[in-house]
């Protein structure tokens, strides 16, 4: 076992399989278990999806797994998680295991956070992002969200208004707020730094791969201000511009956030990429 050290001070574990040449996974390479793992399998997420993904990369690559998701939850960042800094911490484990150069895979909030890696240093030699738009993402509409969750960390509980929702797996609007104040500002603090960032300006050099679920969309109730977070058609309007600027897309029809993310589906098109861009012939 490895840790590399982040901005903060803070020490992260870092698991590493098999050989070949380095991707860096932002996933939880241990399964979870109980009553979590059980909540999970009812909104379809795999409590196993980190090792899922080592397992079916890393006889190919040498997988550098960290938990930086769970990291940032137990260890809060309320001030210090910014753009700037995520990326030094991406880049401290690369150091950590003695890689130079290295491929980055992320989903959602960890894959905007490799495109910010990306635009901060020369060592990536690809990237690849899930659940999140290289072009037209929707920075605005996170900053609502995320300030709209930390309001609701941090007021009274019974001053929070009823949800409208279901209460069924897959309806947002039914969850409650369990985030603490540190934990639910520091995801507003990052998209804060967002502010005003984009993309469409963004040039790199590294191949590059995005896809998302067509039906990854998430329309929020009134507690989050009825803001509509659009994935899945960003990724499917825009692939064309995407392309023209050099970028592999794919839109996995049918799909929802949760839905994109799984092994299943991601490895399918992740694994022959990173063989594809990283394997070239001589």
């Amino acid at each position: 076992m490895t840790a590399a050290t982040l901005h903060d001070g803070s020490t992260i574990e870092v698991e590493v399989h098999g050989s070949g040449p380095v991707l860096l996974l932002a996933v939880n390479p241990t399964p979870i278990e109980g009553p979590q793992a059980e909540e999970m399998r009812k909104w379809g997420a795999d409590p196993a999806l980190g090792r899922s993904l080592i397992d079916g990369l890393s006889d190919g690559f040498r997988v550098v797994a960290f938990d930086y998701e769970g990291h940032v939850l137990a260890n809060p960042k309320p001030d210090t998680l910014t753009p700037d800094n995520v990326a030094a911490d991406f880049l401290s484990v690369a150091d950590a295991v003695g890689a130079d150069r290295f491929a980055y895979y992320g989903y959602s909030w960890l894959a905007l956070s490799g495109l910010q890696l990306a635009l901060r240093t020369d060592r990536l030699s690809a990237l690849a992002m899930g659940g999140y738009p290289a072009l037209g993402g929707p920075y605005a509409e996170m900053l609502r969200v995320t300030e709209a969750t930390y309001d609701m960390a941090v007021a009274p509980k019974t001053a929070t208004p009823p949800s409208t929702g279901t209460g069924e797996p897959g309806d947002w609007s039914s969850t409650e707020v369990t985030l603490g104040e540190g934990q639910a500002r520091q995801f507003a603090t990052l998209y804060r730094a967002l502010r005003g960032f984009d993309d469409g300006q963004v040039r790199l050099s590294c191949p590059r791969l995005c896809f998302a679920g067509s039906a990854d969309e998430i329309v929020y109730d009134e507690r989050w201000g009825g803001t509509h977070v659009n994935i899945g058609g960003p990724v499917a309007r825009n692939r064309a511009a995407m392309e023209a600027l050099g970028w592999d897309v794919e839109v996995l029809d049918g799909l929802d956030h949760t839905g994109a993310m799984q092994a299943a589906n991601v490895l399918p098109i992740l694994r022959p990429w990173l063989e594809k861009v990283l394997f070239l012939p001589a």
